[in-house]
């Protein structure tokens, strides 16, 4: 077999090769290629392996790091939806491989453009309108109150305190919770659908149909707008005000045609959108710290000003959120 001259030769990438050669039937011959697909911000990897005009991707998911039903369950659900995601055609539980069909080589992150950002997204938006109109309650685990805190804990246990190598003091820390109770409040009286949990360009693959649908293993039953606001509000790349309200009232206009549970009244829905938005960008600022610090993958954090540039623009022009604006002020995260 011919191996990809940057490929991890390990012992678990070798056992990944050898599992997908025999689920496939092939033999280790110089036809078939094997060489890194992908990693992500988890202990997931992916390979790819080709033979002939044919590929398909290895998951790579340690299992005392890395629990691979999630991601099968989810699977069946995508597909059940009528998304274009990757089907299980292999498994070993114990090893942690899956093999998967492979729906393409290019994100939309890597090859969306000014040009091409209404074709891309316009794709993006009817797929979240179809996998919101499958949802179901008691199929996925609950976006609750327990799990909306501990995301947000993140962002002091990890950005403020291991990052900027600070404490809350007592006025700062009640700033704090009054934002907590505040978007916690707010996120558990939206409507609740299938919620992806993090429906971004990265994670949407340039397919045929757009868009083939990754990464959808943490999925949960939750507030309606959060997958609006990963698509809209990228992790990666950030687009200027008025095209985001374009696509946000793109979707919100699909949604109600489809009979989603969106509110009636736009403002309403921009509120939420936006108190979902102040949620994950905190989350995601504290991940990516916990990533650097943890993990040991330093890119992420050069994406933390993406997030406090979206906190602010919402913050700076809301009496409602001022807790959390002098927090920010007295943080010195400016924008």
């Amino acid at each position: 077999m011919s191996t990809d001259p940057a490929a991890p030769i390990d012992a678990r990438a070798q056992a990944a090769r050898t599992f997908a050669l025999a689920a496939l039937g092939l033999a280790d011959t110089a036809a078939v290629r094997f060489a890194p697909a992908s990693a992500d911000a988890s202990f997931r990897r992916y390979f790819r392996l080709t033979h002939e005009a044919q590929s398909w991707v290895v998951m790579d998911a340690p299992p005392e790091r890395e629990d691979c039903k999630p991601f099968i369950e989810i699977a069946g659900l995508v597909l059940g939806a009528g998304l274009n995601g990757p089907r299980v055609l292999a498994e070993d539980l114990a090893q942690g491989f899956l093999l998967l069909s492979d729906l393409g080589r290019q994100t939309f992150l890597q090859v969306i453009t000014d040009d091409n950002a209404d074709q891309l997204f316009g794709a993006a938006i009817a797929a979240l309108v179809q996998w919101q109109q499958a949802s179901r309650a008691g199929v996925l685990p609950p976006y609750d109150e327990a799990l909306l805190a501990r995301e947000l804990a993140l962002f002091p246990d990890w950005y403020v305190a291991r990052h900027l190598g600070r404490s809350f003091t007592a006025e700062q820390q009640a700033w704090w919770d009054e934002t907590c109770q505040l978007l916690i409040a707010r996120a558990l009286g939206q409507a609740r659908v299938f919620v992806h949990r993090d429906y971004m360009p990265r994670n949407l693959m340039r397919s045929d149909p757009d868009p083939g649908v990754l990464d959808f293993q943490d999925a949960v039953y939750g507030p309606l707008s959060y997958d609006v606001v990963s698509l809209f509000k990228d992790a990666f790349r950030s687009w200027p005000a008025a095209r985001v309200e374009g696509w946000r009232r793109q979707y919100w206009d699909a949604a109600r045609a489809a009979g989603l549970p969106v509110p009636g009244d736009y403002s309403r829905f921009v509120r939420d959108f936006d108190l979902m938005g102040l949620q994950r960008h905190l989350k995601v600022l504290g991940i990516f710290a916990r990533i650097n610090y943890r993990d040991g993958k330093p890119a992420y954090l050069a994406d933390t000003p993406r997030f406090i540039r979206y906190v602010r623009e919402v913050v700076d022009h809301d009496a409602e959120l001022l807790p959390l604006k002098k927090l920010f002020d007295d943080l010195s995260l400016q924008a």
